[in-house]
């Protein structure tokens, strides 16, 4: 018996770590001789593949392989990890979403009430509703970034495959009702003041 959105768990590791995959066959061939330098041997291979799947792994697949090859097509040497994560992040705002981390620091510095707080995304507001707003406050920070990552990911493919995120004010009005002057003599005399 499988848990419940495993395969669907199993299938984006998969393609993730094709994207990795596919990332380094770029790299090497349009790179050749740097990328033998940096990567020569099979050890040293596996162990980057590990480190940049582990720094990437909050970019898509589709991301990550769009970035490559926006790198590739703009220089002439072996980028480094920080090239690629860099690219990875504008790549990722071109969709019209903030980055997660820029999400994550949104979320983190909004104030109530929350519903009326300027929002660059609704998203970035429900995926901290989701996760809940005191998260933030925690002293582990890694943690929650973890969960909001997930959490906003997930809200974000929801919002290109066509679902509305939109931040209802529950405010009905904001006129005040006029004093009732009646019951403000009233509690005059009773507390006597």
């Amino acid at each position: 018996m499988t848990i419940l959105g495993q395969k669907k768990l199993t299938s984006i590791k998969k393609d993730f770590v094709k994207s990795i995959d596919e990332l380094f066959l770029k790299l090497e061939l349009a790179y050749h001789y740097q990328f033998y330098k940096v990567f020569g041997t099979d050890q040293r291979l596996k162990e980057g593949k590990k480190l940049w799947a582990i720094s990437l792994k909050e970019f898509s697949p589709d991301t990550i392989l769009k970035s490559v090859e926006n790198v590739i097509s703009s220089q002439s040497f072996l980028p480094t990890l920080t090239d690629l994560v860099k690219a990875c992040r504008e790549t990722a705002m071109d969709d019209g979403f903030p980055s997660a981390e820029d999400a994550f620091d949104e979320a983190k510095r909004s104030f109530q009430p929350r519903k009326e707080f300027n929002w660059s995304h609704p998203i970035i507001f429900f995926a901290g509703k989701k996760i809940g707003w005191n998260t933030f406050n925690e002293k582990d920070s890694n943690q929650a970034y973890k969960v909001f990552v997930k959490i906003y990911s997930s809200l974000k493919k929801q919002s290109k495959a066509g679902k509305k995120f939109v931040i209802e004010n529950d405010y009905t009005s904001d006129e005040q009702k006029p004093l009732n002057k009646q019951l403000l003599e009233k509690l005059r005399k009773k507390h006597k003041v």
